[in-house]
């Protein structure tokens, strides 16, 4: 019973969580074989011998639009494929439906949650400056008058000092 009760309560808070979470755009559907043509490329960069000897990297030329996909992410020729299909619907819808499609919206999510990280980190620091500031305040002013008058003053060497410059 308390299990449950816990769960109607928790509920009641996270409720504003389910409502922020816009509905995606459903996936692209699959574009038709005979309007791109495939080709296996031989992969290049980081992932070892492997790599560079076989044929895993897949290229996709959408023929009506010219758009051209090239997928080497794994190691795996069926993989790429499905990806560079996957891809290449992306950028055709985008083509297609503009700012309204999945690419653009999850492109659109990146860069504003990119854009509150940095907001938050420049907060952060000028908070941090702030403390700093409020520090330098709580020093009574004849305190800081001393150091200030001691890092005016100038440096003036003992006679002894003078003495030792000379006789070098």
């Amino acid at each position: 019973m308390m299990k449950f009760l816990g769960l109607i309560l928790r509920r009641q808070f996270s409720r504003t969580s389910i409502f922020r979470k816009k509905k995606m755009p459903d996936r692209p559907p699959p574009i038709d074989e005979n309007e791109f043509s495939e080709a296996f490329l031989k992969g290049s960069g980081p992932g070892g011998q492997k790599i560079n000897k076989t044929s895993s990297a897949v290229q996709l030329i959408h023929k009506p639009t010219g758009i051209v996909v090239k997928v080497q992410e794994t190691r795996s020729r069926e993989q790429n494929r499905k990806l560079a299909r996957e891809k290449l619907a992306l950028k055709i819808e985008k083509l297609q439906k503009g700012d309204e499609s999945r690419l653009a919206i999850i492109g659109a999510t990146k860069s504003k949650r990119k854009a509150s990280a940095k907001k938050k980190s420049k907060r952060k620091y000028r908070v941090l400056e702030d403390e700093k500031f409020k520090d330098y305040q709580r020093i009574s002013p004849e305190v800081y008058e001393g150091i200030a008058s001691e890092n005016q003053q100038h440096y003036v060497p003992t006679e002894s000092q003078v003495a030792n410059k000379r006789s070098r």
